[in-house]
């Protein structure tokens, strides 16, 4: 099983910025999509940003649009999530999941890691 493991969450102020990590530890991820999604006290799962294994992104939530960036290091195998202009609605357990090749819904990705919380508040 390909284990994935985010970090990068904490507390942070309406308006400020975090970035979150998804890697892997001894499989590669060049193969696979890699896609963040988050899931907020009391609401469903949604899906965030998702990059395709060669490059392409796939933008599931209008809300974040202009605000977060979806970004990988195959060579580290570590994908990121750039969140900037952070809103209280952003508070969630973040996670990151895989799939081979091409970004789909969250009922399609394969794997996925424990998640890391994201609190936004002043």
């Amino acid at each position: 099983q390909l284990q994935l493991v985010e970090s990068g969450g904490g507390l942070v102020q309406p308006g400020g910025s975090l970035r979150l990590s998804c890697a892997s530890s001894g499989f590669t991820l060049d193969w696979y999509a890699i896609g963040w999604f988050r899931q907020a006290p009391g609401k469903e799962r949604e899906g965030v940003l998702c990059i395709s294994n060669s490059g392409g992104s796939t933008n599931y939530a209008d809300s974040v649009k202009g605000r977060f960036t979806i970004s990988r290091d195959n060579a580290k195998n570590t994908v990121y999530l750039q969140m900037n202009s952070l809103k209280p609605e952003d508070t969630a357990v973040y996670y990151c999941a895989a799939r081979l090749k091409y970004c789909s819904g969250g009922d399609g990705m394969r794997y996925w890691g424990k998640g890391t919380l994201v609190t936004v508040s002043s």
